[in-house]
């Protein structure tokens, strides 16, 4: 079984890195470190009312391909089916008992007055 076809969207994944700053120091920022195919999901009804019992964010479900690089922390960036900007914190990656797809459960990030 192959969830490749139901991957409909194209989302970038982006990177908190840390590097030095010649300085003695580091700085933090965001590097893009590659397209992933996925599929976004509502999460259902349980979904919701069990992140909420556990005090968590999750708002989304994505599904992408098990050998997508995507990590905790991760920033996913994309357009809806309405051309809007979505942008996506990955708060965990699992995988099923059969590497046939990764799923993420994800915070939708939105900017005041949106």
């Amino acid at each position: 079984m192959s969830v490749g076809r139901y991957l409909t969207r194209r989302l970038e994944v982006w990177r908190t890195v840390t590097v030095d700053d010649g300085a003695g120091g580091q700085e933090t920022t965001r590097v893009l470190q590659s397209t992933v195919r996925a599929k976004v999901d509502q999460p259902s009804a349980t979904e919701r009312l069990v992140a909420a019992q556990a005090g968590s964010r999750h708002s989304h479900d994505i599904w992408l391909l098990p050998s997508a690089d995507v990590r905790r922390g991760d920033e996913l960036q994309g357009t809806d089916a309405l051309g809007q900007a979505q942008r996506f914190r990955v708060l965990s990656v699992v995988q099923a008992s059969r590497p046939v797809y990764s799923k993420v459960f994800a915070e939708l990030l939105q900017e005041e007055g949106a």
